[in-house]
């Protein structure tokens, strides 16, 4: 396993590489959610590249920047062990030199659900995305599906810049009480820890009642809502029921065409959000 924070030495990295190549994109603190990631970038693709960089220009004022979990030491340990062909840890300085002033905004898709709560957060995410793609020259690059949004975003910008890359959404791993994993939950003492799992009770309420039958957006946002006010714990920022596509609310889901149920909600200071395609 090769690690630079260097971006011309990672490009000579690359350039070595015959053969696919699979990027997972991270900002550290890795976890098994990461690791299945990284597991399937490994089946389908020759060599295996990732990026360990704390974004600052996805973070808002008053978001958790500063405490942020950093432990490169143990997530490179990680890496190594699955296998990982390259590792990109650049400083901030590197990614965002002084005078910086080009940035990557989608428009419509950003503008709902996290857009509406962290202004400026997916500008931040399609840059860095975009410089990476750049640094690494990836075929294909792996997402989980909790960053439903991200995703959806970063797909609209593959095919609107024309960037030669394969954008692969991998399912959501979660603990066994159903919490998306994320590296967040470490922020989250015991009794928060146990709340936050109503965030899968509320999704799977729906899941249900759709699974029965019902098409009705505003039934499917009403059930989430009722399971999330049974926990005092739980502070919705968002509940939603949109098209998987458009992210746009639905009132009647078509036949066929499926739903995005997803939520985002604030268990004490710790923000999480979680989603199901239906």
């Amino acid at each position: 396993m090769q690690v630079t924070g260097d971006l011309l030495e990672l490009r000579k990295i690359r350039a070595s590489m015959a053969g696919t190549f699979g990027l997972v994109p991270t900002m550290g603190a890795l976890h098994e959610g990461h690791a299945s990631l990284i597991r399937r970038a490994g089946a389908e693709c020759d060599h295996v590249g990732v990026s360990v960089f704390v974004n600052p220009s996805q973070f808002g004022p008053g978001e958790d920047l500063g405490k942020y979990p950093r432990r490169i030491g143990p997530d490179l340990e990680m890496l190594e062990r699955l296998g990982v062909a390259a590792v990109f840890t650049p400083a901030v300085q590197g990614m965002y030199p002084d005078g910086y002033q080009t940035w990557i905004a989608v428009e419509d898709i950003t503008i709902p659900l996290e857009g509406k709560c962290r202004p400026g957060h997916f500008r931040g995410v399609a840059t860095i995305v975009a410089k990476l793609f750049n640094a690494f020259r990836p075929d294909r690059a792996y997402f989980g599906q909790k960053d439903a949004q991200q995703a959806a975003v970063i797909r609209r910008m593959i095919l609107d810049l024309n960037f030669p890359v394969e954008p692969v959404v991998c399912p959501t791993v979660r603990e066994a009480d159903g919490l998306a994993m994320s590296s967040r939950n470490a922020y989250l003492d015991p009794r928060e820890r146990k709340a936050a799992a109503v965030l899968y009770r509320a999704l799977a309420a729906a899941r249900e009642r759709y699974q029965k039958g019902e098409r009705e957006g505003n039934t499917l946002r009403a059930v989430m809502r009722a399971v999330l006010d049974s926990e005092p714990l739980a502070r919705p920022e968002y509940v939603s029921a949109a098209h998987p596509d458009t992210l746009r609310e639905v009132r009647t889901i078509e036949t066929g065409a499926g739903v995005l149920i997803s939520l985002a909600v604030k268990i004490g200071e710790t923000r999480l959000i979680d989603n199901m395609i239906l």
